[in-house]
């Protein structure tokens, strides 16, 4: 008698086994894999338009060190202020350049997901290891634009906005994809929404306490 194999539970397929080297066929994208490649693609290129911005304003402030980019708001909220620091070029060339990369990749990936793409486990653990990079660079820069610049870029806190959410999205599927680590993956999966909500909270409260002389003189 044949056994037939295990039914997939459809949410959770999301990247192939890599030890199974039989010819598979394209499925439709299983309701999370469709979420998570569009959510990709809209943080991705949210992120990718931010970036873009921020590059074009580095060049033209280049070009003319006398124009002064749209997105400065006032004394708090200011790119110029931002880029023209050398924070602005922390690897030697202005870090919009990271952004156009990183973003851009991020996009792809959500395309070939939200189109039923199975990716190699390692996509997807690579796509996490690279969002966790950036998690890493966000809070060195929020650091940075807080407490020694005195400024606050307005397209960057798009960037990391996008940043920290692509993180928590792709470790947690990540995790929960490993079977050492499902456990763990799953329960945090299941809080994902309230551990990026307190993530956001902490750079609210700290830019409001940062700049509270200034903040409370819009009252």
């Amino acid at each position: 008698m044949t056994q037939s194999p295990p039914e997939a539970t459809g949410d959770d397929v999301l990247v192939e086994d890599e030890g199974d080297e039989r010819p598979s066929t394209p499925a439709a994208p299983t309701p999370l894999r469709r979420i998570h490649g569009w959510l990709l693609v809209v943080l991705g290129g949210a992120g990718l338009y931010a970036a873009f911005s921020l590059a074009v304003d580095k060049y033209r402030i280049l070009e003319d060190p006398t124009f002064v980019p749209g997105c400065d708001l006032n004394p708090v909220l200011s790119c110029g202020s931002v880029m023209n620091t050398d924070q602005g070029s922390a690897f030697g060339f202005p870090n919009p350049l990271i952004g156009l990369m990183a973003f851009s990749v991020v996009v792809a990936l959500g395309v070939l997901i939200a189109g039923g793409v199975t990716l190699p486990r390692w996509v997807l653990g690579g796509l996490a290891g690279g969002s966790l990079l950036g998690v890493v660079f966000v809070h060195w820069l929020a650091f940075q634009s807080m407490y020694r610049i005195g400024a606050l870029c307005p397209w960057c806190l798009v960037v990391w906005t996008v940043t920290l959410a692509t993180f928590v999205w792709t470790a947690l599927l990540a995790a929960r994809s490993v079977p050492s680590l499902s456990r763990v993956g799953g329960a945090l999966w299941s809080v994902r929404y309230l551990i990026l909500t307190f993530w956001y909270l902490g750079f609210v409260v700290a830019a409001l306490i940062r700049f509270w002389d200034y903040w409370r003189t819009l009252f």
